[in-house]
């Protein structure tokens, strides 16, 4: 059963403007092995903003918002065996998501030059 569904979409210079102040904005957002992935790439940028949108898109399924027990950058883009994206919780915010009884998390990214977007669907079985 879907237990909730989010969207999200960002113009990846949105980001890039954030970060590119250097005012903790990355460390807050992003989780260490995150930025490093992004780092890496030909255009970080685009890939912070998909992972910025499917944080977004996170909260919305879990239909709370940004919660008080929760972190941005505990919500983690990481990859599976063959390249899927997949939302790994983390420290404070996995334990909120299992008090409230969050199933599994599926999500989609995507993302061009100027704009990011990601979809999160939450499933109880």
């Amino acid at each position: 059963m879907i237990n909730g569904v989010g969207i999200d979409i960002i113009e990846v210079k949105r980001v890039e403007e954030k970060i590119r102040k250097g005012q903790g904005f990355r460390e807050l957002v992003f989780a260490a092995d995150e930025i490093e992935y992004c780092n890496k790439m030909t255009h970080p940028y685009q890939h912070y903003a998909a992972r910025f949108a499917a944080k977004e898109a996170f909260f919305k399924a879990a239909g709370s918002g940004w919660a008080d027990k929760t972190a941005f950058n505990e919500v983690v883009v990481v990859h599976g065996e063959e390249g899927r994206p997949l939302l790994e919780l983390r420290g404070r915010t996995a334990e909120w998501a299992r008090e409230k009884g969050l199933g599994e998390i599926q999500v989609s990214l995507a993302h061009l030059a100027e704009m990011a977007t990601a979809i999160v669907m939450i499933v109880n079985k």
